[in-house]
């Protein structure tokens, strides 16, 4: 983790080894406005926090980022598939998707989390940038193979990293979870196990998921993972474990 002193936040900066000219964080719960149960750094418009409150926190975020706010593209998450490409005018409309890409520089491919995994994506050149929303229902529906294709480079150029999710130990889903990735691929059984969780129920590895998909769009260059927002309550938000509770930003642009 870093912390920007120009800010006062506290924000992830991911290790890998991205190009020279791509830029990447992710935002933890500190250093906002926000009043419980948001505080502080709800970066979420859709959850019930103060919109003056919401407005100021992104404002420290584009500050952090040395961006001007319109950079950022910030999605309607719905749990689906459909991407957006982030051109290099500004836009005030919010597209319904759950995913961005851009090859323009100074945009902003910006994701909201809580819970959810979120996934960064460059090549190995630097010429896009890309991000996805990847929920259970994202993943299994298949926006990272969506996100993959828009982007239009060999998975073999590319590398991801994956955001602060719910951990593996804590990931309790419903049998039907289960089968829909088993479904499409049987190998993703491995990602589930009856360990620890109630009787007809499963503990799910989304990062684990995640890899196996991303492998299967040729990319092997994959980091991150390391994080749960259920147990780290000190740092993250987590819907599944507060319920009313704000939402953290991933964020990726090029310079």
């Amino acid at each position: 983790m870093s912390s920007d002193m120009t800010s006062g936040l506290s924000l992830i900066s991911p290790d890998w080894p991205a190009p020279p000219n791509v830029r990447a964080v992710c935002t933890t719960r500190l250093g906002g406005i926000s009043q419980h149960p948001w505080a502080s750094m709800n970066l979420g418009g859709h959850v019930g926090d103060d919109p003056a409150r919401v407005r100021e926190n992104r404002r420290r975020l584009a500050h952090a980022c040395g961006l001007p706010a319109e950079a950022f593209g910030w999605l309607n998450q719905v749990h689906g598939t459909k991407v957006a490409h982030l051109s290099a005018g500004e836009s005030a409309k919010v597209p319904d998707a759950d995913a961005s890409f851009t090859r323009a520089t100074g945009r902003a491919c910006t994701i909201l989390t809580a819970d959810c995994l979120p996934v960064i994506l460059t090549d190995q050149s630097g010429t896009t940038v890309a991000a996805a929303h990847a929920g259970w229902r994202s993943l299994c529906g298949g926006v990272l193979e969506r996100l993959v294709a828009d982007m239009g480079l060999p998975g073999n150029t590319l590398m991801a990293w994956l955001g602060p999710a719910i951990g593996s130990q804590v990931f309790e889903v419903g049998p039907e979870v289960k089968a829909a990735f088993v479904a499409h691929h049987p190998e993703t059984k491995d990602a589930f196990s009856s360990v620890g969780a109630r009787e007809g129920h499963y503990i799910a590895d989304i990062y684990l998921l995640a890899r196996l998909r991303l492998q299967g769009q040729g990319i092997h260059q994959i980091y991150g993972g390391g994080f749960c927002t259920v147990t780290d309550s000190q740092r993250f938000f987590s819907y599944r474990r507060d319920g009313k509770t704000g939402r953290m930003a991933t964020v990726i642009w090029k310079i």
